[in-house]
């Protein structure tokens, strides 16, 4: 959950002009900036789906690469994608087959916009 809300707050807020730092990310999403930095260590491994920079004007940002990714990208980066297909019991087949639908189906830089337009809210993010 703080993984996809930290990459949906960088999608909105940050680009390769404009860096987030990771003290505002974790304002923003509610989590303590030790619990932010794992996640966005996790998220920035080979700067596929957030990318980087050290120094005074760095921060985190989304390439417009990554911002087209679905949003199942983000459980994969943090090693969560397995947990989707596991058997579950017989009620949640349906709705388990929505959401891997939405997270495959949703890119990232569309929850954002969502974000932007008012249609849905991750913790203060509005």
């Amino acid at each position: 959950e703080y993984a996809l809300r930290a990459t949906i707050y960088i999608a909105k807020k940050g680009s390769s002009d404009k860096k987030v730092s990771i003290d505002e990310i974790a304002q923003a999403i509610g989590s303590p900036v030790s619990f932010t930095a794992k996640i966005l260590q996790s998220l920035t491994r080979r700067n596929t789906l957030i990318s980087s920079v050290r120094g005074p004007h760095g921060g985190f940002f989304l390439s417009d690469e990554a911002k087209d990714l679905p949003v199942r990208s983000i459980l994969m980066a943090m090693g969560e994608d397995d947990v989707l297909p596991c058997p579950m019991h017989a009620q949640y087949k349906t709705i388990k087959q929505q959401l891997i639908k939405l997270f495959v189906s949703k890119t990232i830089q569309q929850m954002a916009d969502e974000i932007k337009e008012g249609e849905v809210y991750i913790n203060n993010i509005k």
